[in-house]
């Protein structure tokens, strides 16, 4: 019996094989679905959708620590206090996102089908270079949504079996792939925290300080940036951090985080009094 012809795809790619049989269900392929972008008014209209904003990655001992704040903003408003930016893509890897909070995720579901896909089909998984490929190609993909303001900025750390290290890669918005030796941040406060890191950023940290300096550059993010938020001791809202390392992936439980925002504001309050 003769197959029916398929377009040629690579087929341990799940990302690929979509984009060539249903394009409508790709970031960048819904035709013309979302509306374009409107001029701004002079009330601050146009299209308005929820951002993400400030996260961040450090290379420490025994791996990569990702990080990110809680807060989603909506023009000058906030749209979310408990939105999670830091996603568990597969054993050794996670990736945090900036930018239109819903193509955003979107793209860290569709980035852990893909490399489950592939594992599945193949019998092995991507290298760690490989999966920083794979991510690239769903951020070009989604180029044509960038004209309309649905920017999708991710930052994606893998701890590397073969070299025995963490690994931290950055992205533009064609899907240009860089990178970083040591840290990283990215969104609105990422400039706020890379000045943070860069100040106290020690080579070979142990655990527990990359968690202090990764939530101290979030906290000093959070003091100049309105889109970044900071610690809500209140509501039990902190931000979200992962540990990536050759064992796997651990997740930092929120009272250990609040203990480190304890010691931190503390600290604060002594040197202004």
């Amino acid at each position: 019996m003769k197959l029916p012809f398929l377009p040629n795809h690579d087929e341990s790619s799940f990302f690929d094989f979509i984009s060539t049989q249903y394009p409508g269900l790709t970031l960048g392929g819904h035709g013309g679905a979302f509306p374009a972008a409107q001029e701004p008014s002079r009330t601050g209209g146009g299209l308005t959708v929820p951002q993400a904003t400030t996260v961040l990655a450090i290379k420490y001992q025994r791996g990569v620590l990702i990080a990110g704040d809680r807060r989603a903003t909506e023009g000058f408003q906030i749209a979310d206090r408990r939105i999670e930016k830091v996603f568990k893509i597969d054993e050794h890897s996670a990736m945090a996102i900036a930018g239109a909070a819903g193509p955003c995720i979107e793209m860290a579901k569709l980035f852990q089908t893909e490399l489950e896909h592939y594992e599945k089909l193949e019998g092995m998984t991507l290298s760690c270079e490989g999966k920083a490929n794979k991510l690239g190609q769903m951020v070009k993909a989604n180029l044509p949504m960038v004209f309309q303001g649905l920017v999708v900025m991710p930052l994606y750390v893998g701890y590397d079996l073969k070299r025995g290290e963490g690994r931290i890669f950055k992205y533009d918005i064609t899907g240009g792939r860089y990178e970083e030796s040591d840290y990283h941040a990215i969104g609105s406060g990422g400039k706020d925290a890379r000045n943070t890191m860069r100040e106290h950023f020690q080579r070979q940290l142990q655990e527990a300080d990359a968690l202090k300096l990764a939530l101290l550059s979030l906290y000093n993010a959070a003091d100049d940036d309105v889109g970044t938020g900071g610690p809500d001791l209140v509501r039990g809202i902190y931000p979200t951090a992962k540990f990536v390392t050759a064992q796997g992936i651990m997740d930092v439980p929120d009272d250990k985080i609040r203990a480190v925002y304890d010691v931190l504001l503390a600290a604060r309050r002594s040197k202004e009094t």
